[in-house]
């Protein structure tokens, strides 16, 4: 028990106890100023929030923590353990400089692939060159490597179906003449956890920020004969650090709730494969370079699957003859009081027909803002709404139009907010002054 307790204990001393305390600070305040403008972009979008900055943010940092418990609790009863100078800490340096290459390198699969492709050449080098194998440096156990990978996939796994959908943003496309709604998924989670180093008994690091244990007598559950070797010949510690995971994932064929857990369940799987594929590592330098070459490849063999799922499911939201099927409603949209929700179809408003979002608006200016709603819901079943609308204000229900006009397309470039940003409140200035002039007329 004792084992866990002391993981845990050093899980509790990053997030209270400097310097660590100041990377959790650093990157929450991160995390807060993208949730700020993926708030901003949702009520520019949709006319009201669906999420809150605070809310979005403490999730990614309750859920994180929760997370790196469990990783590390995981690590530590399987003995994943790695030497000193093993260079472990580089996977998250490399994770980060790969993520600004392509943001979704920041996956441990890539920077553990480099990490341990790096300590497969040092070690090759060591047989004839006994200064490289006697330092040890950068020369990690793959099989350890690729344990401690496949857990925090299955961690990320978990994450994605739990956390993954919140503050999704709705996307269009078209696709055969029709207009595709979706929606774009991207979090992130900051995970304090705590790894095994094998110290020398001399290193100045005890006394500084570890825990010496006691090993157990049925530890370590995964047994491997360098890393017996580290038990035995060092001293174990539990040393804290953090790292992020990511996930990023669009769908027009799923609803943001299903395509968190299709792809949590995708991720989760991978990483169980991940921790039985690295037992090969146990055969010698070819079963480490299989592991070490199956870690992105099967990464990226999973996200094709995923891909190809998503090219082969039909479509969910597309508006037709019936009906504007509804993509997203805000938090604080009236419509929410009459129990309408995302699938259901806007037939018409105030008995006219409607095509887009501005149509309704301009019915509702109309009828000085007195509103009747026909809903169609998911099983058919058809509803009248009848409220008051305020004035200036959109009803925050986010419709599929039927058709776009090609001048009110703005291209995306994910790695460019703020361009689309000001792109949107061009496009809403204008249309706020046309209708003044209109008005003034």
């Amino acid at each position: 028990m004792s084992l866990f307790i002391y993981t845990l204990r050093n899980i509790a001393g990053a997030i209270v106890t400097p310097p660590l305390v100041f990377l959790l600070v650093a990157l929450g305040t991160t995390l807060y100023l993208k949730n700020k403008r993926i708030v901003t972009m949702q009520k520019i979008i949709l006319g009201g929030s669906v999420n809150s900055t605070i809310e979005l943010t403490l999730s990614q940092l309750v859920l994180g923590i929760i997370g790196g418990c469990v990783g590390s609790l995981i690590l530590t009863s399987l003995g994943v353990v790695f030497n000193e100078s093993s260079g472990i800490a580089y996977l998250l340096i490399l994770s980060i400089l790969l993520m600004f290459i392509k943001p979704r390198l920041i996956c441990f699969a890539y920077s553990g692939a480099i990490l341990g492709f790096i300590s497969i050449i040092i070690k090759g080098m060591g047989q004839f060159y006994e200064q490289f194998w006697n330092n040890g440096f950068l020369v990690v156990d793959i099989l350890y490597l690729g344990v401690f990978i496949g857990v925090f996939h299955i961690v990320e796994g978990i994450l994605v179906m739990f956390d993954g959908d919140r503050g999704a943003v709705p996307v269009f496309t078209s696709k055969s003449g029709k207009i595709l709604g979706g929606y774009a998924l991207k979090r992130y989670w900051v995970l304090p956890i705590s790894i095994m180093i094998a110290l020398a008994s001399n290193n100045p690091a005890i006394d500084y920020s570890s825990s010496l244990i006691q090993n157990p007598e049925w530890w370590p559950l995964i047994k491997t004969t360098s890393g017996l070797s580290l038990i035995t010949s060092g001293i174990i510690s539990i040393l804290p650090f953090y790292t992020v995971l990511g996930y990023s994932s669009i769908t027009f064929t799923r609803t943001k709730r299903e395509k968190a857990i299709s792809s949590g369940l995708y991720i989760l799987f991978y990483g169980i494969v991940l921790i039985m594929v690295a037992q090969i590592a146990r055969f010698g330098i070819i079963g480490e370079m299989l592991v070490i070459i199956l870690m992105p490849f099967g990464h990226e063999f999973m996200l094709r699957i995923q891909a190809e799922d998503e090219e082969k499911r039909t479509p969910k939201f597309v508006s037709d003859e019936e009906g504007l099927i509804i993509l997203e409603i805000s938090s604080d949209s009236k419509v929410r009081e009459f129990n309408v929700g995302i699938e259901d179809k806007l037939v018409s408003v105030n008995g006219k027909d409607v095509n887009s979002e501005a149509e309704v608006y301009s019915i509702l200016k109309e009828s000085l803002y007195n509103t009747v709603l026909e809903i169609k819901n998911f099983e058919g079943k058809l509803k009248k709404v009848e409220f008051r609308h305020s004035n200036n204000t959109r009803l925050g229900v986010l419709v599929v139009p039927r058709n776009v006009n090609e001048e009110d397309v703005i291209p995306v470039d994910d790695n460019n907010f703020k361009s689309v940003l000001s792109s949107i409140i061009d496009s809403d200035n204008n249309e706020c002054e046309k209708n003044k002039v209109d008005k003034d007329r």
